[in-house]
């Protein structure tokens, strides 16, 4: 066991009777892959007649620009908590650590089975039924979360349209790279910004297949609440749709299992509205976004400050954002 290891399954130990009536051993503990500012521990707590399965969600460094935007994981946990009131499929949080706990930042969840990785998802015989339906899942659900109450909620970012775009163009400009393609994007983005709306409602930020978990009968929970903010409900629809979520499956634009008609018809059957010109701004801004987001990995890596070879690898992906920026920009047969 490394050291980390033991310190954080020493942390849980001494948390086993809090977290769970009962509950006096803690095993298991290991760590899940992915996870990019976050780290994510799977546990087993022993209560005598039963075992009950946690995760540990912990903040692993939210210092330099890819942790600028984030909530902070003690409001992803209250957000959760809101969702949850509202009909949203997510784990249920059972603990906000604390600075006694000794565990850092972050909080402790249940545990629900199902399949989270988006290959998989897309790609799985197991899963086939599942892909029937869960465009239109994710649209019911995209519909519940952007009808929460925002009173109550903690202290979140407004992010709108143009905002956005100033954030992003300072990101990229601050890597002092050259992109051609997203100076296009800018332009475009610019002159195309939709007005900004005068309420704005809490928007999930990376609802997404990857950030999801999936079993035989579609959807049963909406993970990653960390980039939460109040802002335009379209904007997670046009991420939904962004090309670099579809693991492969080109041809299905949301996720790589549905279409946008089925994501759309979910999301009105929850009493959502659909606004199809606002949804394609933001797929153009979502596949901006994560170019610029590769653009960070890989300077975080060039500058020694995460030497995670995956952030290099990552980093190399910004060219598939430009690829995807033009099919947006200027589809096949337009001139």
């Amino acid at each position: 066991m490394s050291d980390e290891s033991k310190v954080i399954a020493d942390g849980l130990q001494a948390l086993a009777g809090a977290l769970v009536p009962g509950g006096t051993s803690v095993h298991g503990v290991r760590r899940l892959s992915g996870g990019a500012s976050q780290q994510t521990w799977a546990f087993e707590v022993d209560a005598g007649a039963q075992v009950l399965p946690l995760i540990l969600r912990r903040a692993a460094d939210a210092t330099g620009e890819r942790g600028m935007g984030s909530a902070g994981l003690a409001a992803e946990a209250q957000i959760i908590d809101v969702a949850r009131a509202g009909g949203v499929p997510v784990p249920g949080v059972r603990h906000v650590l604390r600075a006694s706990d000794g565990l850092g930042d972050g909080f402790i969840m249940d545990r629900i089975e199902g399949e989270t990785l988006g290959r998989r998802i897309v790609r799985e015989a197991r899963l086939a039924d599942a892909r029937r339906v869960l465009a239109h899942q994710c649209g019911a659900a995209l519909a519940r979360i952007h009808q929460l109450p925002t009173k109550g909620l903690p202290p979140l970012r407004r992010a709108d349209a143009r905002a956005e775009l100033d954030y992003q163009i300072e990101i990229h400009r601050s890597h002092g790279t050259t992109r051609p393609v997203f100076e296009i994007a800018f332009q475009w983005l610019r002159a195309h910004a939709p007005a900004d709306l005068g309420a704005p409602v809490l928007v999930h930020g990376d609802f997404r297949n990857g950030n999801l978990i999936v079993a035989e009968e579609g959807l049963r929970a909406v993970l990653d609440w960390e980039l939460a903010h109040l802002g335009d409900p379209m904007e997670d629809l046009g991420w939904m749709c962004v090309r670099s979520w579809r693991f492969g499956n080109g041809r299905l634009p949301v996720g790589g299992f549905g279409t946008r008609e089925q994501l759309f018809e979910g999301y009105a059957s929850e009493g959502g509205i659909v606004d199809v010109e606002r949804v394609h701004w933001w797929e153009v801004m979502g596949s901006l976004k994560w170019g610029v987001i590769c653009e960070t990995m890989l300077q975080a890596w060039l500058s020694g400050r995460e030497r995670d070879v995956e952030k290099a690898v990552i980093g190399r992906r910004a060219s598939e954002a430009e690829s995807d920026l033009l099919a947006l920009l200027a589809p096949e047969g337009v001139a």
